[in-house]
């Protein structure tokens, strides 16, 4: 015997439950009812709750062989044309470059990519005996990994100390043949440098060797941007006349 008709006759029923959680004024006409199969079906009643335009109770019915209709839950459910909240975006990832105020902690994540024991992947290989470092615990404990320094890398050059900038585009030279560029040492030494022209935008800022600004150690004034002598006035009115002459 099926139950189907069983279930999706009980609107009274399924009304009656949203009226035991929820004010009848917020009840509004019945949407329909859908069969979930198994003896399972659902009716849903439109919201008229304040704030809840779009939305609808949804009362889940279950009957098994010939027992009386049982309510499951009722729960307020999004429709299609409801107003709901953005999907949540966690905390590490609404942070921005300039939010952490005094005090405030952002550890990385255990597992972050950017970040590799020191013994691993040392700032030089050449040099660093890195498992001896390892035993005796010289140096730092977690370096840039390869694709941390790349990340950085790429960062710095797509952000307005990068080439692509209008400042970069119309300066005279590239901070890589400009007096105030301060060499870097490391992996990324052969890309960035730091600018120390206290007069220059990006001044203590790390810089790509082709960014540039009009601040550059070669730039000169043109002739026409310097200071150029007046014509003689039409009516002369700074020399003091001669009264002997008159």
């Amino acid at each position: 015997m099926s139950t189907t008709p069983s279930l999706e006759s009980a609107v009274d029923l399924a009304r009656a439950a949203v009226d035991d959680v929820a004010d009848p004024t917020w009840i509004g006409d019945h949407l329909g009812y859908v069969d979930d199969g198994d003896g399972l079906g659902a009716h849903s009643f439109a919201s008229l709750q304040p704030g809840y335009r779009g939305w609808a109770w949804v009362v889940s019915l279950s009957r098994l062989g010939d027992e009386p209709v049982t309510v499951n839950d009722v729960v307020l459910l999004p429709g299609d044309d409801a107003l709901v909240a953005p999907a949540w975006t966690p905390y590490r990832d609404r942070i921005q470059p300039g939010d952490l105020s005094p005090g405030d902690l952002l550890p990385p994540d255990e597992d972050d990519a950017r970040l590799v024991p020191a013994w691993s992947a040392g700032d030089d290989l050449d040099t660093v005996d890195r498992y001896f470092a390892r035993e005796v615990g010289l140096g730092r404990e977690w370096v840039l990994s390869l694709e941390g320094r790349d990340l950085a890398a790429q960062r710095w050059y797509d952000g307005d100390q990068g080439p692509d900038v209008p400042l970069a585009q119309q300066a005279p030279g590239t901070c890589h043949s400009c007096g105030f560029l301060v060499s870097l040492a490391g992996p990324l030494s052969d890309r960035f440098g730091v600018c120390a022209n206290g007069s220059a935008n990006d001044d203590g800022r790390v810089v790509s060797f082709n960014h540039g600004c009009g601040a550059h150690s070669a730039a000169r004034l043109s002739r026409s941007a310097g200071p150029q002598k007046l014509p003689p006035p039409v009516f002369d009115t700074v020399t003091v006349d001669d009264v002997d002459d008159l």
